[in-house]
């Protein structure tokens, strides 16, 4: 678990705008690399680009250039080439440990030329967390206002982390176990995940699925399914939400939460249960039409031995 504490600081303008101004067309040339090329791997981005950026921008700390690096291509990879993330002169300039010191409540940063010290004037509201919590990055950003500041935006890692992630990874294994042990499924359907945090669901549902190792959930019941002889496959998970079942009729006023009421057919149900089955039914439609395998699906009495049944879990853990 993360939490971000917002603390105003004095930066010298003077160093920091030339310093985001640079970082920010390193950025983008790593994006223009990627895209180019295909990839997101570090290491292939650092065998071509480093040595020419360092002579390119040599005021440029070497570590804060390598974490610009990967800050750009994990941002490519997370939208998967849909998308060209592209940084402004002053974006903002995210710090790991490689970059910043903290010491009690003195920060300094890596700058053009030697490292900013600084001493934060924590908040009283904030002062617990600041003081109990592990600091493990930071964001600097640029905020217009009449004294031209610059707000740092810590992020703290509690020191119970450990904790959650081995909660969530024990979850996951449950999950997982359970399901790829289930008798007579030999296929397993799950929405295609790409977007889950990108999509508005509210602030409080985003927050926690922004939290929770989704991918980890996949690949485990993966390698058991596939210790098993079984699959797992992905499905478009478009319109699942707001279609019936029984009538296949599209309409968003047909979920209301966690409720499905179909408007033209009157069928009832629980919404996840019903997005669940439109997966299942959507993967079976598109990956199976025309094939014997279809016949076999649709055909109860016949026996469904090279294909089994197909199951999205009801829960819909992996998406809505």
């Amino acid at each position: 678990m993360k939490r971000t504490v917002s603390i105003p600081v004095e930066l010298p303008s003077e160093r920091f705008f030339p310093l985001m101004n640079q970082c920010a067309e390193i950025f983008n040339a790593h994006v223009d690399w990627s895209i180019a090329n295909s990839t997101y791997n570090k290491n292939k981005a650092h065998k071509e680009l480093y040595h020419l950026l360092r002579v390119q921008f040599p005021s440029v700390p070497s570590a804060l250039l390598q974490t610009v690096r990967d800050n750009a291509l994990e941002a490519i990879k997370a939208t998967k080439f849909k998308s060209i993330p592209k940084k402004k002169p002053t974006s903002g300039l995210r710090y790991d440990k490689r970059t910043m010191t903290l010491r009690g409540k003195q920060l300094t940063l890596s700058c053009i030329g030697k490292r900013v010290t600084l001493i934060l004037d924590v908040p009283e509201y904030f002062r617990e967390v600041f003081e109990t919590w592990d600091f493990c990055g930071a964001t600097v950003t640029y905020t217009k206002n009449t004294k031209r500041k610059v707000r740092a935006e810590a992020s703290s890692e509690l020191n119970l982390s450990g904790r959650e992630k081995r909660f969530m990874k024990d979850t996951n294994h449950c999950v997982s176990k359970k399901l790829s042990n289930q008798p007579g499924v030999a296929v397993f359907v799950l929405e295609d995940l790409s977007s889950i945090r990108t999509q508005r669901r509210g602030k409080k549902m985003n927050k926690w699925l922004g939290s929770w190792a989704f991918y980890q959930q996949e690949q485990f019941l993966s390698y058991k399914a596939e210790a098993l002889g079984k699959r797992v496959v992905h499905q478009d998970p478009r319109y699942t939400s707001a279609k019936c079942n029984i009538c296949k009729h599209i309409r968003r006023t047909n979920r209301h939460k966690s409720r499905f009421h179909c408007k033209n057919c009157g069928h009832r149900t629980h919404a996840d249960l019903n997005a669940a089955k439109n997966i299942r039914d959507d993967y079976i439609l598109y990956s199976t039409q025309g094939t014997e395998e279809q016949a076999s699906v649709n055909m109860p009495d016949v026996s469904t031995d090279s294909l089994g049944q197909l199951q999205a879990p009801s829960t819909r853990g992996w998406g809505g």
